[in-house]
């Protein structure tokens, strides 16, 4: 079947030039009636292209693979990964397929990448495809993450395909197109370092060093110096999940980002109550990612890392072990750091206060909230009325409201800044029944539900009226949550 170029859009192929032993050509299946279901214009607008020409017939042939611009050459791309613990030396692009890079208006690089374009030779017995409802939960929490302000991928479009897929039931299928500042990946490193090629391990940590961390170029160690800043960047990251209750689902090396940003958006959810040992995903049965074992996983992850670039930082592998090790201990502190700041900045806490102070404070309301089980988002929302007199609300959230009267009486003695606790705890993220909600309505062919969820997260820390159901809990009869992969 010919199909029509689109040279309106630029697109390099930058890693496929690059690293070709870890891109296989590739090309999507074809879309039979591809009808746009939502599409992201200011990012459009970002990464220089026309929202016009995206909601045309050949922009839709674009966003799904099935028009190929001139000089672009997609890719599937390899990787390994660590998946719950175990390892599995070829993963790669089961159902997805990078398009080419485009250079933003900022003047960086940005992958186009699609997500359930069809079967590639990673597709390891899988139909290469997704259903409407996964790719609109993607689309829906990473733009509620950007409007957060936590680094993520970002969704361009979901465009449905007019084929069914086959899960427990037949589904409308879609392609998601996202946006990332790469697709490197711990999992890529791994994979490299698998193939016992020194050389191609050398050209990708160079690949990396040039797109994400330039500054490690001039290190006296400039290899050591890209573990250090992943380490740096992935630290910040996973303390901004736990600032807002949010659970990846899936932490295999293959999902954590050489960048620093948030990837792949399957069985992600949002706290409800607060409780470090939440899980939602269907196939986490041992809990190994629960949201309080984020940053311990995270740290695990990086271990592999250091791992896959011992050849590089040092020819001696105990010298390198040493060096990795050395490296790999500044998790830790700088999580705690950048964790403790975000906590003080929620509660209002003053500059200057004893850090034991203001540990003790954080320590004991996040055991009043565990014990209640207490949702997490509208208690830190509310907390900034309680600071300014008004914490009846609040209060009533609570079991324990003489634990409670006494943590507030000491906190409130500290003067702390409603103001800038409002610009920090937001009032919408993307409530997990809310979600649903939209998503099943969206499979049923109503997209009314999914445009008002992403009007209210789109931003998140400014109370509007006619909006007071996306501030709300789930309701009681809401029950336990249960995500899936959608694969």
């Amino acid at each position: 079947m010919s199909v029509a170029p689109a040279p309106t859009v630029p697109l390099g192929d930058r890693f496929a030039r690059e690293l070709p032993e870890m891109a296989r050509p590739w090309r999507a299946e074809d879309a039979p009636d591809p009808k746009l279901l939502v599409l992201n214009e200011p990012l459009a607008t970002e990464l220089g292209l026309d929202p016009g020409f995206l909601r045309s017939a050949d922009g839709l042939r674009l966003l799904v693979g099935a028009a190929v611009p001139d000089g672009a050459s997609p890719v599937a791309q390899a990787y390994a990964g660590h998946q719950f613990g175990g390892f599995v030396p070829r993963l790669g692009d089961g159902r997805a397929l990078l398009l080419g890079e485009l250079v933003g208006a900022d003047g960086c690089l940005h992958d186009l990448h699609l997500k359930g374009s069809g079967r590639t030779p990673f597709a390891r017995g899988g139909d290469g495809l997704a259903a409407v409802g996964p790719m609109l939960r993607e689309y829906v929490v990473s733009e509620a993450m950007a409007a957060l302000g936590v680094p993520t991928t970002r969704s361009l479009a979901v465009v449905a395909t007019g084929r069914e897929v086959y899960r427990e039931t037949p589904l409308p299928g879609a392609v998601l197109a996202r946006v990332a500042s790469s697709h490197l990946r711990v999992g890529s490193f791994q994979y490299a370092r698998a193939t016992d090629d020194v050389d191609l391990l050398r050209r990708l940590a160079d690949h990396a060093i040039s797109r994400h961390h330039p500054g490690a170029a001039g290190a006296e160690r400039p290899y050591l110096a890209l573990f250090d800043a992943v380490v740096a960047a992935q630290a910040s990251l996973v303390a901004r999940w736990m600032l807002v209750g949010f659970v990846h689902g899936v932490m295999n090396t293959d999902n954590m980002t050489i960048s620093g940003e948030t990837i792949d958006y399957g069985p992600c959810a949002f706290l409800d109550a607060f409780d470090p040992t939440t899980v939602y995903s269907s196939i986490d049965s041992g809990g190994r990612y629960a949201y309080g074992n984020q940053p311990v996983v995270a740290e695990w992850n990086l271990a592999r890392l250091a791992e896959a670039l011992l050849p590089l930082i040092d020819d001696e592998q105990e010298r390198a072990v040493t060096l990795a090790v050395e490296s790999l201990g500044a998790f830790r502190p700088r999580y705690s750091d950048a964790w403790s700041a975000g906590m003080r900045a929620k509660l209002g806490l003053p500059e200057g206060l004893d850090d034991a102070v203001a540990s003790a404070l954080v320590d004991e309301v996040l055991t009043l909230l565990r014990a209640d089980r207490v949702d997490h988002t509208s208690f830190f929302r509310g907390l900034a009325a309680v600071a300014r007199g008004d914490g009846e609300t609040t209060r009533n959230l609570f079991l324990d409201l003489a634990g409670f009267d006494g943590w507030v009486a000491r906190w409130r003695a500290l003067d702390p800044d409603a103001d800038g606790m409002d610009r920090v705890n937001p009032v919408y993220i993307p409530r997990n029944h809310l979600v649903e909600e939209a998503l099943e309505a969206a499979t049923a062919g109503n997209l009314n539900p999914l445009g008002r969820l992403l009007d209210a997260v789109s931003d998140p820390y400014t109370r509007r009226p006619g909006l007071e159901r996306y501030a709300a809990p789930a309701p009681e009869d809401f029950g336990a949550y249960r995500t899936f992969c959608g694969t």
